[in-house]
């Protein structure tokens, strides 16, 4: 392979790499974490995030209070927990973005979805020209009105994951550098 081959391949390798360490990792209710105590607005702290398809999203709770229960659009409005997508108890769950649209969380604990604890992670498709600026970004975003709720049947996958993709793909890169450069 000649030379040039192999800067390419390194050159599309590394970009891979950096766009998996482009992800953004974003603490639900941010020092506060995941709780009914001290009154946080999730709606308000949904709306200053742009979430994107990549991102983490760690809810960090007590788990002898709380739960976290990934749910329809109707059952996120009306506070039902009888039926959720998926239950996650550990107190430190990490749920890895992998599409667009809402995403709907809410406590299953009786009575803490109706103080509040419940939360809309809405993953926004966005091209590279209307990307925010960093003016912007500081807007809070108003979702178009006409944007349908995913129903349960075409609910959009989460990966629950914990870290070190970046790092791995950084390792994969390196070792296939290694490999083109020294095998000549």
């Amino acid at each position: 392979m000649a030379f040039t081959e192999k800067a390419v391949v390194f050159l599309l390798m590394m970009m891979a790499a950096f766009h998996v360490s482009q992800a953004a990792v974003h603490k639900v209710g941010d020092s506060s974490g995941w709780t009914i105590i001290g009154n946080i607005d999730y709606k308000k702290w949904a709306a200053t995030k742009n979430f994107q398809v990549g991102d983490s999203i760690i809810f960090e709770y007590n788990a002898k209070f709380h739960n976290v229960m990934r749910v329809t659009h109707a059952m996120y409005k009306s506070c039902n927990a009888s039926s959720p997508l998926t239950t996650m108890t550990t107190g430190n769950d990490t749920i890895k973005i992998t599409n667009y649209g809402h995403h709907f969380f809410l406590c299953g604990i009786p009575g803490h979805c109706q103080a509040g604890q419940k939360v809309d992670i809405n993953v926004v498709k966005v091209s590279a020209a209307a990307a925010p600026t960093p003016t912007s970004a500081m807007a809070s975003p108003v979702p178009p009105a006409n944007v349908p709720a995913p129903s349960p049947n075409v609910a959009s996958p989460f990966i629950v994951a914990k870290g070190g993709v970046g790092v791995l793909t950084l390792a994969i890169a390196l070792v296939a550098f290694l490999t083109l450069f020294t095998h000549a």
